[in-house]
């Protein structure tokens, strides 16, 4: 089964935090997860829970700081086998347009 998580890992301080972020990001390429990163956190799809487990733990311990914080949801949807994907696809069906907009100033 396919499991999907959002993920923020960032350290706990002032100042610029993209090294950090990018090193948590690089930390997932040793596993076997796809990912899609965003200005607010990152969508991670696993083939099960183990291994969406450690890619989260690998990533958060790239990060070097005195603190770091990480923000964990799980979609762990054990009766069926769908991919991230195929989840946007039907909510853009039920919008009828993409499920996406550019800013209006």
């Amino acid at each position: 089964m396919t499991v999907f998580a959002l993920l923020s890992v960032a350290p706990v301080r002032e100042g610029d935090m993209a090294a950090d972020v990018a090193a948590a990001i690089e930390a997932l390429d040793d596993y076997d997860v796809a990912y899609e990163t965003n200005p607010m956190a990152t969508t991670i799809e696993a083939p099960d829970i183990d291994t969406l487990l450690a890619a989260v733990g690998a990533a958060h311990k790239a990060v070097e700081a005195d603190r770091v914080s990480t923000v964990l949801k799980i979609d762990d949807k054990r009766t069926a086998d769908h991919d991230a994907s195929a989840k946007v696809e039907s909510v853009e069906a039920e919008l009828g347009r993409p499920a996406r907009s550019t800013r209006i100033e």
